[in-house]
């Protein structure tokens, strides 16, 4: 069985940086599409970054473009986003989730949340303005 852990949140000053990681257990991440979604206090999950199964493609939100990097690591079973100059509209809890099934990036889009099988239980960020 596949899990998912994160790791890597706190509080950081605007214009911060952070970097999030999430491991993977139960099998590789080599060939399996990954992304983050976030979710702000009241609000709904939303996409932020997305890595294709090769490790070759990304995809990020409009309002993390720029400013955010979403990598891997195969020998060590690690997604990361590296967060920089954060801003307070930032703060949620980062989610990171595996597609399994390989259905994420087949429309073009992989920021639909029932595309990605497996979930781990989410990082608090908070920016502080």
């Amino acid at each position: 069985q596949v899990q998912l852990v994160e790791s890597g949140g706190g509080l950081v000053q605007a214009g911060g940086s952070l970097r999030l990681s999430c491991v993977a257990s139960g099998r590789t991440f080599s060939d399996v599409a990954t992304a983050w979604f976030r979710q702000p206090p009241g609000a709904e999950r939303e996409f932020v970054a997305a890595l294709s199964w090769d490790g070759v493609s990304t995809y990020y939100a409009d309002s993390v473009k720029g400013r955010s990097v979403v990598s891997r690591d195969n020998a060590k079973s690690t997604v990361y986003l590296q967060m920089n100059n954060l801003k307070p509209e930032d703060t949620a809890v980062y989610y990171c989730a595996a597609d399994l099934d390989g259905n994420s990036w087949y429309q073009g889009y992989p920021g639909v949340t029932y595309d990605y099988d497996v979930w781990g239980q989410g990082t608090q960020v908070t920016v502080s303005s």
